[in-house]
């Protein structure tokens, strides 16, 4: 019989919860007295301490309606409600006619719905088995770092004034952001994330180098981590397309996943809607060989053919790499004379 947590240790992730949202609300009283260098880093130590307290709750069984619910009133003043108003202080608020504060509004609404459809999303059980490696739209750690990036370029700047201090500018980021935050756009989840064994050492070492450029240089590391991230959301969103248009790879691991992908390409294969690929099937002949262990592979370039063009082979694979492995055969093509 499994010991059970003590209660005690049980409250730990609702106070690892409760310091993020005291960090977001001090980075408000910092831009206050003008210290925005600690306004970043509050906001940043409130998503660090955002990231701890639900692996923390799972690792000690004592997740709860309660710790969700805070967890949700946590993000929203910490990366919504406190962005919003150190925006303000910084740069939205100088108009004489207080236009800034309806951009501050809005992020700040945009930041609450996003985490109210995320835990409407959470009782979603019609989702595709892939939805879990993903995020819909930018989640509330990163939205609420994105919105502060014309304050790190300014501080980078030490201060100078530029076309990213500029109001207006400042505005249209404001709301570029907020639709992010509200968007379908997918975004990776490092949540599902599995480092192999092989990558150990690796990482460790890459996470060795990250933290030496963040003692050494903060404020730029952190500029930079909020550019790659935006870099990535077009990758995110070809491999959810991808996984969509390849129910056979849902249930594979990361690893066979490439291996499909390539495979495909080394073969030539594309959409059924293509020439090529029609061409490629006539040549499918019957009586192939494979094994069970490629059967996820056969599945994958097996989806591009009409169900009356499916190759049906059975038996071990060969050792060798080649048309035959899967039942292919090279067009014969009359040899050509010398001249």
């Amino acid at each position: 019989m499994a010991a059970r947590t003590a209660p005690g240790v049980r409250l730990l992730p609702n106070a690892i919860t409760v310091l993020a949202m005291c960090a977001g609300l001090s980075a408000v009283q910092f831009a206050l007295h003008g210290n925005y260098e600690a306004v970043l880093a509050s906001i940043f130590a409130a998503a660090i301490l955002d990231s701890l307290d639900g692996r923390i709750a799972r690792l000690l069984d004592a997740t709860s309606k309660m710790g969700a619910e805070l967890d949700s009133l946590s993000d929203a003043i910490a990366f919504g409600v406190a962005p919003a108003l150190v925006l303000y202080q910084w740069k939205l608020g100088e108009a004489s006619t207080r236009v800034g504060w309806i951009f501050a509004l809005v992020f700040a609404v945009c930041m609450i719905l996003r985490l109210a459809r995320f835990n409407t999303l959470l009782d979603d059980t019609n989702q595709p088995p892939y939805a879990k490696e993903f995020f819909v739209g930018v989640p509330a750690p990163a939205g609420g770092m994105l919105a502060l990036l014309p304050m790190i370029v300014w501080l980078e700047f030490d201060r100078t004034e530029g076309w990213w201090t500029n109001q207006g500018v400042v505005m249209i980021w404001t709301v570029a952001v907020a639709a992010l935050l509200i968007s379908r756009i997918p975004t990776l989840s490092v949540k599902t994330t599995r480092v192999p064994p092989r990558m150990v050492v690796p990482v460790l070492v890459g996470v060795t180098m990250l933290a030496a450029a963040v003692v050494t240089f903060p404020i730029a590391a952190l500029g930079i981590f909020l550019i790659v991230y935006l870099l990535h959301i077009p990758y995110a969103v070809h491999r959810k397309h991808w996984l969509a248009n390849h129910p056979e790879a849902w249930d594979v691991p990361p690893q066979e996943r490439r291996a499909i992908r390539s495979q495909a390409r080394r073969l030539g294969l594309r959409p059924p809607l293509r020439r090529r690929v029609a061409g490629m099937a006539r040549r499918v002949r019957i009586g192939g060989r494979r094994s069970d262990d490629s059967e996820q592979l056969h599945a994958g370039w097996q989806s591009y053919l009409p169900p009356e063009q499916h190759p049906h082979v059975i038996g071990p694979a060969p050792k060798r790499r080649s048309w035959r492995r899967i039942g292919l055969r090279r067009q014969q093509r009359p040899p050509r004379e010398r001249g």
